[in-house]
């Protein structure tokens, strides 16, 4: 089978298309037979370097993807095991689930990454109804998704993205949007029940300044507020069970996915390129 593999650390170029046997499903593993892979700024930072655990290269990228196993669509995101950009993958059942039938493959690839870290941080703050959500990055892949989930979860959804994206998003539910090109959010926005950072960085003490009383700050980048005690860290966890309930909010019409784009598992350096530039709105998808 086809599959992008890097013998070496380092910038978009190391990433090789080659031929390689199709993986061996280990115990409660089915194998997936891929049609869509998505891109993630984690595999960047894992294909540069800046992901602990993953051992020396030679190895494998890519971990979300959507595709057939056992006679069934199904769609989900494998975090222990890379190798998405592939044509085939290992991966657990219970970390899989139905893709939503409304969605092709592309779009169903798209989802698991960034709607998980949406759904599951947003539960985690435990956003709820009334409650004011300031929400980083907001046009990106998670952050278009978390700004439908908020609305979802009976939020008051403040964004801050680029103006040609703040269209694109009052469309998604978004109540009040910042250009951050343009202005400072922290002297536009205050009494912020929950700041979900999708940016990371100096955005973690600037975002403190905008908190309520008990608010919480949700990070998922890695930022400059860690010693607050208002200071959340979030990591996303494999779920076919969120799935699940995921893909429910999107038969009903209350989620989707934005593609930015779609490319051929041959161009993965240039997806790899185009969401280290930061300036991707929604999702990069590959395709073996």
């Amino acid at each position: 089978m086809q599959a992008i593999i890097q013998r070496a650390l380092g910038g978009p170029e190391v990433l090789e298309l080659v031929e390689v046997d199709p993986p061996e499903p280990g115990p409660g593993e089915v194998l997936v037979r891929v049609r869509a892979a998505g891109v993630n700024p984690a595999d960047w930072k894992a294909r540069s370097g800046r992901v602990e655990g993953l051992g020396e290269p030679p190895f494998r990228v890519g971990y979300e993807f959507s595709g057939e196993a056992e006679g069934r669509d199904v769609y989900g995101l494998w975090l222990t095991r890379w190798g998405a950009y592939a044509e085939y993958v290992a991966a657990p059942r219970e970390a899989l689930a139905p893709k939503p039938p409304s969605l092709d493959h592309v779009h169903a690839a798209a989802l698991p990454t960034a709607a998980l870290t949406a759904w599951q941080g947003l539960a985690d703050a435990g956003l709820s109804a009334g409650q004011r959500v300031l929400i980083h990055a907001a046009a990106g892949g998670v952050g278009h998704l978390a700004v439908q989930i908020a609305k979802h979860l009976g939020a008051y959804v403040i964004g801050t993205a680029r103006a040609e994206n703040h269209d694109f998003l009052r469309a998604l539910g978004a109540d009040e949007l910042i250009d951050y090109t343009a202005v400072d959010f922290t002297e536009h926005v205050a009494e912020v029940d929950v700041v979900y950072d999708l940016v990371g960085g100096s955005y973690g003490s600037r975002s403190l300044r905008v908190l309520a009383e008990g608010g919480i700050l949700l990070d998922a980048q890695g930022n400059d507020a860690t010693a607050d005690p208002r200071y959340r860290r979030f990591y996303v966890r494999a779920s076919g069970e969120d799935l699940a309930q995921i893909g429910d909010l999107v038969e009903a019409g209350r989620l989707r996915v934005e593609v930015a784009e779609v490319l051929p598992l041959s161009a993965a350096a240039k997806a790899h390129a185009l969401s280290e530039s930061g300036h991707v709105r929604g999702k990069l998808v590959l395709t073996p």
